[in-house]
C-alpha cells in the first residue's frame, strides 16, 4: 500500500518554503509527521513527486531519513512530462497541476494507495481511515475514497483560505466539490464571503484537504481528463497559468458515472502554515502532540 507525497510545487531554494521548513528541536518537518502517520496506519511504500532539478537536494532532506523506515521511491513531473512540444506556450512556467502530478506516477502506482500534499498536516485518524478503506477495496475497482475534514479544524487565525465543500448523499457518497474562497473565523464560527456578503457556513461542513485513496483504475479518467486540458488549454484566459485539479477531475468521473467516492469523515485537525504568523501555531501544536505521547520526542530516533 503506497503513499503518493505530491511535493513537485517545491522550488529550488529551500529556506523558506514550508515543505522543509523545520518544526520541532529535532528538525522535523511537517511531511515527517505524516510518513510516520502513514508508517502507523499500514502503508509500506513512500512515493514522492518532484521536480528533477530538486532531486538530489529532496532526498538528502527529506529521503534519507527515512529510507530505513520504509520504502521510498521518486517520480518527476516537468513542463513536459507526458505533455506533447506543441502543446507547452513558449512562456510557462506554472506547472499542469495536480491531476497532472497524479499521472506522473502512473508506471509506478500498480496497487492501493493515497494521495496527498507535502506541506499540510493530516493527523493519525485520517491515515487510519484510508488504509482501511484501502486495504478492503479491490484494485480493479473504480471505488475511491476521500478524507473530510471539519471546516472548523481546518480554519487559520491569520486571514482567509479556499476550501472545497463536500456535498455528499445519505450512503455518504460524493457528489461534488464546491470551491468557497475567502472562508475566514469569526467569533468561533465560519463565515465566506460571496457576491459581496458574508455568509455563514457550519463548523461541521465537510471539506476536502486533498486526501485520497485510488486504486490504479483512477488513471483511465485522469488520462481522458488530462487531454481534454490540453487539447482546449490555448483557448483558455490565461493559458500560461490554468491547471488541471485533481477535484475537478474527480468531480468530471463522478458525473459521468465512471467512478464513485466514499467521504470518510475524519474528526482530525487540520493544520499547515497557509500564512507565516501560522508557523508559531503548528509548532505549538506539534509540541501538544508529542507531550500528550500521540509522536515520541524525535520521530526517527
Amino acid at each position: 500500500m503506497t503513499l503518493f507525497i505530491l511535493a513537485a510545487g517545491m522550488g529550488s531554494r529551500y529556506g523558506g518554503l514550508k515543505q522543509i521548513d523545520r518544526f520541532t528541536e529535532h528538525g522535523e518537518f511537517i511531511i515527517d509527521f505524516s510518513i510516520y502517520d502513514a508508517i502507523k496506519a499500514g502503508f509500506d511504500r513512500i512515493v514522492f513527486v518532484i521536480k528533477k532539478e530538486n532531486y538530489e537536494i529532496f532526498k538528502e532532506t527529506v529521503g534519507h531519513r527515512i529510507e530505513d523506515k520504509i520504502k521510498v521511491e521518486y517520480v518527476f513531473q516537468g513542463m513536459d512530462s507526458l505533455v506533447p512540444a506543441d502543446k507547452i506556450p513558449a512562456d510557462r512556467v506554472k506547472p499542469w497541476g495536480t491531476t497532472h502530478a497524479l499521472l506522473c506516477g502512473k508506471e509506478v502506482l500498480n496497487d492501493g494507495f493515497a494521495v496527498i500534499n507535502a506541506d499540510d498536516f493530516y493527523g493519525r485518524d485520517a491515515f487510519m481511515r484510508a488504509a482501511e478503506f484501502i486495504k478492503n477495496n479491490d484494485e480493479n475497482s473504480a471505488h475511491f475514497c476521500m478524507v473530510g475534514y471539519m471546516l472548523g479544524n481546518t480554519l487559520t487565525d491569520h486571514g482567509s483560505v479556499a476550501r472545497g465543500v463536500c456535498h455528499a448523499d445519505e450512503n455518504g457518497m460524493l457528489d461534488g466539490i464546491t470551491e468557497r474562497t475567502k472562508l475566514f473565523k469569526e467569533d468561533g464560527g465560519a463565515y465566506f464571503e460571496e457576491n459581496g456578503e458574508t455568509v455563514h457556513i457550519p463548523n461541521e461542513t465537510v471539506v476536502s484537504m486533498n486526501f485520497w485513496g485510488f486504486s490504479p483504475k483512477v488513471f483511465d479518467g485522469l488520462e481522458e481528463d488530462f487531454a481534454q486540458f490540453l487539447a482546449v488549454n490555448d483557448q483558455a484566459a490565461d493559458p500560461l497559468k490554468t491547471e488541471c485539479l485533481l477535484p475537478n477531475t474527480i468531480g468530471k468521473m463522478i458525473k459521468n458515472g465512471d467512478c464513485d467516492v466514499k467521504v470518510l469523515t475524519t474528526t482530525a485537525k487540520w493544520f499547515g502554515v497557509t500564512y507565516s504568523e501560522d508557523k508559531p501555531v503548528v509548532i505549538e501544536n506539534l509540541k501538544n502532540l508529542i507531550a500528550e505521547g500521540e509522536y515520541p520526542n524525535g520521530l526517527w530516533k
